[in-house]
C-alpha cells in the first residue's frame, strides 16, 4: 500500500513510500544475520566499475535460502523488512529438520501459512518444486538457471516468470523483460509473484534519502574538464551526441547489437 505523508517540509512534498507498519524491522533469526561491507562500486581488484556509489547507512545482510532442494514442510512465522532488498522476506520454521530460514516473500502469503518444498509439495503459492512438476501457465519466482544450483531469476520486487510450456526433461519460461529461455526439468522454482509489486511507484523525495541508499550525485560528461571526460572542455555548452563516448574513450553502445551467446536463451 502506497502512502504520501502530509508535506510539513519541502522534502515530503513529492515523497511516496510503502506503508510498512505491519512489517518487523528487527530480525527474528539472529543467526541468519551477517556483516555487510559497502564496496562503493568497486570490484575484487579495487577498481571502480559502477560510478557514483559510496556512503550509505550501515546494513546487515539477511541470509536467504535460495536452494530449497530438500523435502521440507514449514510455517511462516514472520514477515520482515530487508534493508538491502526491495522486496520483503519471511522467516520459516521447518517441522522436519526443526530449523529456521528466510525466503523471499511472495504476494498473498501470510503469517501462519504452510510452505513446502520437494516432490511432496503441491502447486500452491510459496511452494518450491522442480519445473517438470509445475503446471503450464504458472507464475514463478526464485528460479534456478541450472539444476542443483541456487535460484537466480525473478527475485526483485514485483517480478515473476511465466511457464509457457514444459515436458519431463525441460521447460520454457518468459521472464519479466520478455526474454524466453529453456530450463532443465530438474531446475527448482517457487510459485507466486514477488511481494512489493508497487515498489516502482515510490519516490525518494530528497537527495539525502539517496545518500542513505549508497547513491551519490552523478556529473554529466559535458560538465567536466577535458582531462576527466572525452565530452568535457570547450567554451560554453557543447554537444557531442554524434560521437558519444564512455569516460574511457570507447563508443557508447545504444541497445543490444548482438544476440546472447547462451543457447538456452531463444528470444
Amino acid at each position: 500500500m502506497l502512502k504520501s505523508p502530509k508535506a510539513t517540509t519541502p522534502s515530503q512534498r513529492n515523497y511516496i513510500k510503502f506503508c510498512q507498519e505491519k512489517l518487523s524491522k528487527f530480525s527474528l533469526l539472529k543467526s541468519k544475520l551477517k556483516g555487510f561491507k559497502k564496496l562503493s562500486g568497486r570490484n575484487n581488484l579495487g577498481k571502480i566499475t559502477s560510478a557514483a556509489k559510496g556512503g550509505g547507512h550501515k546494513q546487515r545482510y539477511r541470509k536467504i535460502e535460495f536452494f530449497r532442494k530438500d523435502i521440507s514442510t514449514g510455517i511462516v512465522i514472520s514477515q520482515e523488512y530487508a534493508p538491502n532488498r526491495n522486496c520483503n522476506i519471511m522467516a520459516i520454521f521447518d517441522f522436519i529438520t526443526k530449523s529456521y530460514f528466510y525466503i523471499i516473500a511472495p504476494k498473498y502469503l501470510k503469517i501462519g501459512d504452510i510452505v513446502k518444498s520437494g516432490k511432496i509439495a503441491e502447486s500452491r503459492i510459496g511452494h518450491t518444486l522442480p519445473v517438470s512438476r509445475l503446471p503450464a501457465g504458472s507464475l514463478l519466482h526464485c528460479i534456478s538457471v541450472k539444476s542443483f544450483e541456487k535460484s537466480q531469476i525473478s527475485r526483485s520486487a514485483g517480478t515473476f516468470s511465466l511457464l509457457i510450456e514444459k515436458t519431463i526433461r525441460q521447460g520454457r519460461i518468459q521472464v519479466s523483460s520478455g526474454e524466453q529461455r529453456f530450463l532443465s526439468g530438474k531446475c527448482l522454482a517457487t510459485i507466486g509473484v514477488v511481494s512489493n509489486d508497487l515498489f516502482f511507484l515510490t519516490t525518494r523525495g530528497k537527495a539525502g534519502r539517496s545518500r542513505w541508499l549508497n547513491d551519490r550525485p552523478k556529473v554529466r560528461g559535458v560538465a567536466k574538464n577535458s582531462t576527466d571526460h572525452p565530452h568535457g572542455g570547450g567554451e560554453g555548452k557543447t554537444s557531442k551526441k554524434r560521437n558519444a563516448l564512455t569516460p574511457w574513450g570507447k563508443p557508447v553502445k545504444k541497445g543490444s547489437t548482438s544476440r546472447s551467446k547462451n543457447k538456452l536463451v531463444i528470444r
